[in-house]
């Protein structure tokens, strides 16, 4: 089925089609409900769709890919059918695929490092939800134009079994055609990413991931993949019984730990790689933080050098420059940095004190200038975007607004740091907004936003905060809770984020952002219910606020935020014509000075006072006769 632009698929309208595979087309289409989003529309083909297996296929990715919920694994919006057609809305990816990335120029150290993290940190998502990948390879992944990386293509996934269950296959007909069914001996995947006990058709785990991860990293550090043939017979004996090239034969300058990373990755033996893919993570963290250093001393000390060299009497120099005096020239050039400060503490004993003095001195600038990037350069101001519910369902909205609201609320109590209020953030609430764009429009250094999916008694929360300056990812996390344990998720949340700024808070003000308002969660969800309704204004949604919050007094009497909320929604209920002044006032005044002999420091009480005298009592008691009177 070929769809043309402007094309409706639900509430889906095309816009082009951007690609397709063995499973159907792939489009570019509009949201055109409230949301307003741009997705990308997967479609299934009509040979698929006649095929029992394959969609079941189909559908399973889509409620694999639905259950993970990580800042770098492609989003699923919803599996959908109308007209016997079925299809996957997920985000659109602005970008490439690592493929055409790596074939359009080559990485830098670096930059392969921080796309493996990337690649990485999404594997130990998908692994801590039980989810085995299977079919990682740079066709699956792809890189956006702000150089984040996203996952994608879970179609081969399937969830880890219980451990009594444990010991089927799973396979695929070859490098292209895939299967859902996990008969023994039958291969799933791509040949060239595959593990060796996935190629000969074996039991496989998470671990195959490593391997292929491992394949990934080879490719873009080496330009080509460790096991190769002329045809996939060939290619498989390879990976089952050849060790790769090392990396050293096929590229220079990379580091030795890298190396041994990589090979750890490809060992035949799963159990002789990588048992997590958080150990992985952990360690390619561990190298790129180490890179970062010796870059730094390297940069620090090429320094030194040079103003060492500027002390040499002029003879020296230009000897040194000569290119072609003598043999010793040539030595100079090829020499390693250590060589050439004995050679000039031997030939100049004058300057030995000098170049002791300026390298210390630059050890002490390098100590002084990490220790400044930890203290110095802290991140003093943030925005907390409104977090997405891609459950599909608009009845959690309270949660996702309640925990973007807990959280603002958490790190205002930081006096050191401007957080940008709820009423300014949640303008962009239901919209598909650029975190670096929102930073620049808003006027902060910091921006968080997460994403949060609920399926029954759970909730999967995923969070990032990007730096606006360089639009890079200071931190990001997936949490899978219960309902009912979420109480504790927003502070710590803030406190996270608070660390990543490299905020100095003082004991005190860590304990008003981590305070606790109650200990019964039952009551908290009832309370973010409220607030939820409060915040919708409206005459219906204020009488359910105040229904939540007396709801959350039953369930804990010494709430004072509960408290808070009720005094602020009967100071509404004259606006709404839900109540008289006479009643609601005095209403409000009770419940405001309650939550205040529970906890002085609240502001919203006192906000509710306010509406008090300003609203009814002042009005009660000024003079009828006054000037003031006689103008109102």
């Amino acid at each position: 089925m070929t769809l043309t632009p402007g094309a409706k698929l639900g509430r889906y309208e095309i816009r082009a089609k951007i690609g397709e595979g063995g499973m159907g087309e792939v489009y570019l289409a509009q949201d055109t409900s409230e949301l307003g989003r741009t997705v990308a529309l997967k479609i299934v083909s009509a040979e698929v769709a006649k095929d029992k297996d394959r969609l079941q296929r189909f559908t399973q990715e889509a409620r694999t890919v639905s259950n993970l919920n990580h800042p770098n694994i492609l989003t699923i919006y919803e599996f959908g059918q109308t007209d016997a057609v079925s299809f996957i809305a997920t985000e659109f990816v602005d970008g490439v695929t690592l493929r055409e990335h790596l074939s359009s120029r080559r990485l830098k150290l670096i930059d392969v490092l921080d796309v493996a993290i990337q690649i990485v940190g999404a594997l130990n998502a998908a692994h801590e939800a039980g989810v085995t990948h299977r079919d990682l390879k740079p066709e699956n992944i792809m890189v956006r134009k702000d150089h984040i990386v996203k996952v994608l293509d879970f179609g081969l996934a399937k969830l880890a079994p219980p451990p009594a269950a444990t010991g089927g296959s799973s396979g695929s007909e070859d490098a292209t055609r895939l299967q859902v069914n996990t008969t023994p001996g039958l291969i799933m995947g791509t040949v060239s990413y595959m593990s060796p006990e996935q190629s000969a058709g074996g039991a496989i785990d998470h671990r195959t991931d490593i391997w292929s991860a491992g394949v990934v990293l080879y490719e873009m550090l080496a330009g080509c993949v460790p096991f190769q043939g002329k045809d996939i017979h060939r290619q498989i004996i390879a990976i089952q019984e050849q060790e790769p090239p090392p990396l050293s034969q096929q590229v220079e300058g990379v580091p030795e730990r890298l190396e041994e990373i990589v090979t750890k990755c490809l060992a035949k033996e799963k159990d002789e790689r990588y048992q997590t893919a958080k150990d992985l993570l952990i360690d390619l963290r561990s190298l790129r933080r180490k890179l970062d250093v010796d870059a730094e001393i390297e940069r620090t000390v090429a320094l030194a050098f040079r103003s060492t060299s500027a002390g040499h009497p002029p003879s020296t120099q230009s000897a040194q420059m000569n290119a072609g005096t003598t043999a010793s020239s040539a030595q100079v050039s090829t020499a390693s940095s250590a060589e050439y400060v004995v050679t000039g503490i031997k030939r100049h004993k004058v300057a030995i004190a000098l170049a002791v003095l300026v390298i210390a001195a630059s050890t002490t600038f390098l100590w002084w200038y990490l220790h400044a990037r930890n203290t110095e350069a802290a991140i003093d101001s943030i925005a907390v975007l409104p977090f997405q519910n891609q459950s599909g369902n608009p009845g959690d909205e309270w949660l996702a607004d309640g925990v973007t609201e807990s959280i603002i609320n958490s790190l205002t109590q930081l006096p050191n740091l401007k957080v940008i209020a709820r009423s300014s953030v949640f303008r962009y609430k239901g919209k598909e907004s650029d975190p670096f764009v929102v930073g620049k429009e808003l006027g902060v250094r910091a921006v968080l936003v997460g994403r949060m999916i609920q399926r029954g008694d759970t909730v999967s929360i995923s969070t990032e905060s990007v730096d606006v300056r360089d639009n890079k990812q200071l931190w990001g996390e997936q949490y899978n809770e219960k309902v009912s344990d979420l109480m504790s998720l927003p502070r710590d949340i803030a406190s996270k984020i608070t660390s990543n700024l490299r905020l100095t808070i003082s004991g005190e003000d860590r304990n008003r952002m981590m305070k606790h308002e109650t200990e019964n969660a039952e009551a908290y969800q009832l309370y973010l219910k409220g607030r939820y309704f409060w915040n919708k204004r409206g005459t219906d949604s204020i009488r359910q606020a105040a229904q939540y919050y007396n709801q959350a007094i039953e369930k804990d009497p010494a709430y004072a935020l509960a408290y808070a909320g009720l005094a602020e929604t009967y100071s509404l209920y004259p606006d709404y014509n839900i109540a008289t002044p006479q009643d609601s006032f005095p209403k409000s005044k009770a419940a405001a000075q309650r939550a205040l002999e529970l906890d002085d420091s609240l502001a919203e009480p006192h906000t509710a006072l306010g509406r008090y005298y300003n609203y009814w009592e002042w009005n009660r008691l000024k003079p009828k006769n006054s000037i003031v009177a006689r103008s109102s």
